[in-house]
């Protein structure tokens, strides 16, 4: 247990700490006496100011002990700590914790967990029938059928063969929260509720560009298949629309104006202001005299 009272040798030790901080950073960077602590029977922590410009709020601690009857103080360690209104870091947060949507870089490797409860195992390996099934009763050579219109029953179902051919043959397959988790990013990204799809004329689940996908998930999402669409090959909601939709109402053509109509079976005649006096023709000149420039 740590003692109440520092032990008076080691406490009254403040140049011999004093030197050590000051051999370990240089004087420049060690300040006052702030006080002693005692650690422990004969083990004395010396605090002292730091002036370091870049470490305010913390302090140079420096640690001292004498052995049992003995007079020297001897030193055990200098060390910079943080004060109550020292900057610090934030606390350290894993790599798992700390990666997000988009930080997977070309060459990057991101290894899943095996105790990731978006993921549960998928397909065994195992080539046995099971345990309950027709093929389980028979024995291992084939059954021999005397009557021709019925197949033999093999033996020993080829269930790799199988899964491997329907795409089943992984290790492990999205669990129903690994399920539930995508559906609900896709849902935040391209839902019903985001303010495309409240404006859209229809949506995706009778637009030409939807591609199906297979899946429990084929059941509420698809892929958007038009180059022009804000969701251009991304998985939307069957319930998300856009703009783009297929069958999106035509807007009407501009009206095309009529052809202009010369009338020239009509003579307007030109009236001359019978107050003009400027000109180098009368208005009651003959026309003849007017001539041509």
């Amino acid at each position: 247990m740590r003692s109440r009272t520092p032990d008076r040798l080691c406490a009254e030790a403040v140049e011999l700490a004093r030197q050590a901080a000051v051999d370990t950073v240089g004087a420049a960077s060690v300040g006052a006496h702030l006080g002693v602590t005692a650690e422990a029977d004969r083990v004395v922590t010396h605090t002292f100011a730091c002036e370091d410009a870049a470490y305010r709020g913390w302090h140079w601690a420096v640690t001292v002990a004498r052995a049992p009857r003995a007079k020297n103080v001897t030193l055990d360690e200098v060390a910079l700590l943080p004060g109550n209104e020292a900057v610090l870091a934030p606390q350290w947060v894993p790599w798992s914790e700390r990666l997000r949507p988009g930080d997977l870089g070309p060459g990057d490797l991101l290894p899943t967990g095996a105790d990731d409860v978006r993921l549960e195992p998928g397909w065994s390996g195992e080539d046995e029938p099971a345990p309950n099934s027709a093929l389980a009763e028979t024995a291992d050579e084939d059954v021999v059928v005397s009557d021709p219109d019925v197949q033999p029953v093999p033996a020993r179902a080829e269930i790799g063969a199988v899964a491997e051919e329907l795409g089943l043959g992984r290790a492990r397959v999205l669990s129903r929260l690994g399920l539930h988790a995508a559906a609900e990013r896709w849902e935040s990204a391209y839902g019903p509720q985001t303010p495309m799809a409240q404006s859209a004329p229809a949506s995706c689940t009778t637009c030409g560009f939807l591609v199906p996908i297979g899946g429990s998930l084929g059941q509420a999402f698809g892929v958007c298949g038009n180059e022009f669409g804000p969701a251009d090959g991304q998985v939307v909601s069957l319930a998300y629309g856009c703009g783009a939709h297929s069958e999106a109402a035509v807007l009407p053509a501009p009206p095309v104006p009529s052809e202009l109509i010369l009338d020239e079976t009509v003579v307007e005649p030109l009236q001359i202001h019978p107050d003009r006096t400027s000109g180098s023709v009368e208005p009651d000149a003959p026309a003849e005299e007017l001539g041509h420039a």
